[in-house]
């Protein structure tokens, strides 16, 4: 899930440096010219209809997690900055240029002057402050936004168009964070609204379109912003939109989405599975796709849990999951086996396919050695109970349930009896925050390292319930130094804790692939593989 999903150039060499990310961006189709095909030059006008896989619930750009929902909520929003997708540059949005003190504690964004929300008011520095003094207080209703303003001391606006985010300790990641969607700037106005409204009203932002309608789990209608003026550096239209409206339509089987797609009742479609390439390929369709940065997709694990406190217990299912089968099996070509707790197109990922080698034989050698011993069916027991385990998971991507069947069989085949417990989409953060599964399927896309922080940290939310240890060292050292060199080796000891600990189950690298009909042109990626649909025209 991007769950915790999905889930940001500078004047400071050092932090530009820190964010620098390799990119995979593929289209693959029937046509050789990819999307745009059709005709070259761009159009104002029309609507494009989109279809995805499921709906968070919510449709603030602040707390929501799951890619699918980020897709139509994104263009809602701008953000102080943007990261280019091919250099992971940081560069200007509504901040025209940023100053940050050398050790990384002060952050000044200096704003554009002529920004107005979709309610009329007007951009300010105040306004900026009004939206990071709130978001902290969302709680893990927003984590990732959260996550990203942690040990903020105070915001000032030091004049109508500067405003000033100072930290308590350093914070390497932050000016990557103000690129994201997650602290997308809102009105005040919708700032002062409770997080449950603004999940079901939705919010006032100064983006390129505006919220006209939601049917929770059946569409999202937003309409072109007249008047705007303001857009990324990176966009090429200058001003606004092409598209007159988008229509984002909930259509959770995968079949559906890829024959509405074919037979032109829908412009695009997310999560293209592996059993509808062949089908697409053969009309006039092009598939995109783009591996995300940030956490993989794997088994959060419940420390906490009395069976899962033992590392020999956790190591076994580590070495138990055979992810090229998995990957090879469920997900669309091109997926790759997670080789660390990090995609290796995030910023300092360290490659540990060793220690994440398919070995069935090591897994019940390590369960014979924690005590659980085979029993009459092949669940393993111990001091009278079986080795058994939940797994929850949430339907917002149609790979979730046939990677978990396979998981589920794997860690049968070495003794562990395994139930997969579904819930709804919306259910992800109140999960984890109430703490009661065993392991939980999910992923987080960020395009910065720190994205290890906000899921592992003891000193944050700490979801996964882990004990404190020198892994938070790590975790706080590298968002703290501005030193290049010594946060990738502060990254590199963090990934190899979280795995060799056996704190997570990395599994796959989530890979977004989208099906778009080729009379769509300039649709593209951002920097975590979400898109933005300033530039798209249909023609």
């Amino acid at each position: 899930m991007t769950a915790l999903p999905d889930f940001r150039t500078s004047r400071w060499a050092p932090l530009a440096a820190l964010l620098t990310t390799s990119v995979l961006l593929t289209a693959c189709g029937s046509g050789s010219t990819g999307p745009g095909s059709g005709s070259n030059r761009p159009q104002s006008g029309g609507t494009l209809t989109f279809a995805v896989g499921s709906d968070a619930g919510c449709v603030d750009p602040q707390q929501v997690g799951s890619n699918e929902s980020i897709y139509s909520v994104r263009q809602t929003v701008d953000s102080l900055t943007d990261q280019d997708p091919e250099t992971g540059k940081i560069v200007p949005w509504l901040a025209k240029s940023w100053d940050i003190n050398a050790d990384a504690t002060e952050f000044t964004f200096h704003l554009r002057s002529g920004v107005t929300f979709s309610d009329g008011s007007e951009l300010t520095a105040q306004v900026v402050k009004d939206n990071f003094d709130a978001v902290p207080k969302l709680g893990a209703l927003g984590v990732l936004a959260q996550g990203y303003l942690s040990s903020v001391k105070s915001t000032a606006a030091v004049d109508p168009l500067t405003v000033r985010v100072t930290f308590k300790e350093p914070n390497a990641q932050f000016l990557q964070a103000t690129s994201t969607h997650s602290l997308g700037i809102e009105s005040s106005a919708s700032v002062k609204k409770t997080p449950q409204r603004k999940c079901s009203d939705g919010v006032v932002g100064s983006g390129p379109f505006v919220l006209k309608q939601y049917v929770q789990n059946q569409s999202i209608t937003l309409a072109k912003r007249t008047g705007y003026a303001w857009g990324s550096s990176l966009w090429s239209k200058k001003g606004e939109a092409y598209l007159d409206k988008l229509v984002f339509k909930v259509v959770p089987e995968a079949g559906v989405r890829a024959g509405s797609l074919q037979s032109g009742q829908v412009d695009a479609i997310s999560s293209v599975g592996k059993a509808n390439e062949a089908a697409l390929k053969g009309g006039q369709v092009t598939l995109l796709r783009r591996a995300n940065p940030g956490v993989v997709f794997g088994l959060g694990i419940n420390n906490s849990r009395p069976v899962l406190k033992d590392a020999k217990v956790r190591q076994a299912i580590l070495a138990a999951v055979d992810r090229k089968q998995i990957a090879d099996t469920v997900f669309p070509t091109g997926t790759k086996p997670a080789t660390s707790v990090l995609a290796h197109t995030t910023p300092d990922y360290t490659d540990l396919s060793s220690d994440l080698a398919f070995d069935a034989a090591k897994a019940k050698a390590l369960l014979d050695q924690a005590g659980w011993k085979a029993g009459g069916d092949g669940v393993r027991v111990k001091d009278g109970k079986k080795l058994s385990l939940a797994i929850n998971w949430f339907p917002n991507a149609g790979t979730n349930q046939p990677a978990l069947e396979l998981v589920q069989q794997q860690l049968k085949d070495v003794g562990i009896d395994v139930t997969l417990k579904q819930g709804q989409v919306s259910q992800f953060a109140t999960t984890l925050q109430g703490g009661d599964f065993d392991l939980v399927w999910g992923n987080v896309t960020r395009s910065d390292p720190d994205i290890l922080r906000s899921s592992f940290s003891t000193r944050l939310a700490n979801f996964y319930r882990l004990p404190a240890s020198s892994l938070d060292t790590a975790l706080s050292g590298q968002a703290a130094t501005t030193d290049t060199a010594k946060r990738r080796q502060l990254v590199d000891d963090a990934q190899k804790l979280i795995v060799r600990n056996a704190y997570n189950v990395p599994v796959v690298e989530l890979q977004t692939q989208l099906g778009v009909s080729q009379k769509v042109h300039g649709l593209a990626f951002d920097s975590g593989s979400r898109i933005q649909l300033h530039d798209t025209w249909i023609g």
